[in-house]
């Protein structure tokens, strides 16, 4: 197990109302609603999140949009590398509030 993947399970283990599961299949997290906020994928992990939250992760270097199936990005979401990894405990909380409001 990788660092960076050992800290996605980690962050799903202490994160209120997140239960584990599968998207692309990669590892996820999903909100009590069943949708999935948080994607583990290429030691790389990408959130749904609202703005201006959506945005500001952007910003930061290295990050880009999440695309699971190249050529096919995915609205909402962020994906960031592993040199990121003290951020992603905050903003996989973000995702999850975010997420569980969707209908």
């Amino acid at each position: 197990m990788t660092p960076a993947e050992a800290l996605f399970h980690k962050i799903t283990q202490e994160t209120s109302e997140a239960t584990p599961g599968k998207m692309f299949g990669a590892l996820c997290i999903k909100a009590p609603n069943n949708k999935a906020a948080v994607l583990f994928k290429n030691n790389n992990i990408a959130f749904k999140l609202p703005e201006p939250e959506l945005s500001e992760t952007l910003s930061l270097d290295g990050a880009k949009v999440f695309d699971p199936a190249d050529g096919r990005p995915m609205k909402g979401w962020a994906e960031l590398p592993f040199t990121y990894a003290e951020k992603w405990p905050e903003l996989a909380q973000k995702s999850l509030a975010f997420v569980k409001t969707l209908k």
